[in-house]
């Protein structure tokens, strides 16, 4: 086998060993080859429920050109794994089915599963198989499990008029990294003092354990993880909370300062920018305003952040608080088939 082989040219069967390889190599534990998968389950009355969350990755809609095969399949277990943290639970075990194009390079797929090996070895993840198949394109399409009881999970519901809205990171990195990405015609390496922004759309950041902490504490009324945009994560939250709604600070607690520098150099509106980005995998969570304090200090005494950019109001809308005014908040933020 050399680097320029294509997949089809090897087999399905040389492709496992490759994966069996890998994973035995940076986890040291071997696929066991059957049927089914299965997973033993260390019984606990604290872990009566089963969670599990299944994100497709194709790489048509989801890999900017300049997404290489490593981060591809980094991608696509971080996305799964962002939304069962949010919801409090440690994630434990991974499936990871796979359609790819013939004319793919041996080379190119050993890359593709070392991405998708490492970040569930960060994690800690049981990897237990998948599947492999034929497709135009490059599909990924892990399933990520974990355990948590039921009383502890924090759900979409939950929330009350005053709630304080908090978010583990600030946000308009993302939007400053796709502009730079889809829609500029220099080079990326033109936008150097902007890296960290074209680096969190190719490798995006690190998943906080915020969700967790929160949960295991019962500090948390609700939770959503933002990849669609900020604005449509608020509105996704307005779905299962009717007659509530959210007022939303705009200020540098919220807002990137690579966002604020981004949009004077570029005149490229903020909002936009914050509110439509997508991609960020930002926790956002609805606490009760008694318990904030105890939360915020509990989550930095973890290495964590919690900060708090708005509140929760009994109308059913969306305002931006800004330099005095009150604005209601029109854009929508990413959704599939439109």
């Amino acid at each position: 086998m050399n680097k320029n082989d294509i997949i089809s040219s090897i087999g399905e069967i040389k492709l496992i060993h490759i994966i069996e390889d890998i994973i035995l190599k940076k986890t040291g534990k071997e696929l066991v080859r059957d049927d089914s998968f299965f997973f033993e389950i260390d019984v606990e009355k604290d872990r009566d429920n089963l969670v599990l969350n299944s994100d497709l990755f194709n790489a048509t809609t989801d890999a900017p050109v300049q997404m290489n095969f490593y981060q591809m399949g980094r991608k696509s277990v971080l996305m799964n794994i962002s939304d069962l943290v949010v919801k409090g639970v440690k994630p434990e075990g991974i499936i990871v089915s796979l359609g790819l194009p013939e004319e793919m390079k041996v080379l190119d797929f050993g890359s593709l599963i070392e991405g998708i090996v490492d970040y569930s070895k960060a994690w800690n993840l049981n990897y237990l198989g998948g599947d492999l198949n034929y497709s135009h394109e490059i599909i990924i399409n892990p399933t990520v499990f974990g355990f948590k009881n039921r009383n502890k999970i924090i759900y979409r519901k939950g929330i009350k008029p005053g709630d304080v809205v908090a978010v583990n990171n600030k946000f308009g990195l993302t939007g400053v990294g796709f502009d730079i990405i889809l829609n500029r015609t220099r080079r990326l390496e033109d936008f150097s003092k902007y890296k960290r922004a074209i680096k969190s759309v190719l490798e995006p950041n690190e998943l906080g354990i915020e969700g967790i902490i929160l949960a295991d504490n019962e500090l948390a009324t609700a939770s959503i993880d933002s990849s669609d945009g900020l604005s449509k994560s608020l509105k996704d939250l307005l779905l299962s909370i009717p007659n509530l709604g959210f007022e939303i600070e705009f200020n540098e607690s919220l807002i990137h300062p690579d966002a604020l520098q981004y949009s004077k150099e570029f005149h490229i509106s903020l909002e936009k920018l914050v509110f439509s980005g997508g991609e960020e995998f930002i926790h956002l969570f609805t606490i009760d305003i008694k318990n904030f304090d105890i939360a915020q200090k509990l989550i930095a005494s973890k290495g964590g952040k919690l900060i708090k950019v708005g509140k929760v109001i009994p109308e059913e809308k969306i305002y931006l608080l800004k330099e005095g005014r009150r604005i209601e908040l029109k854009s929508q933020g990413y959704e599939h088939f439109k």
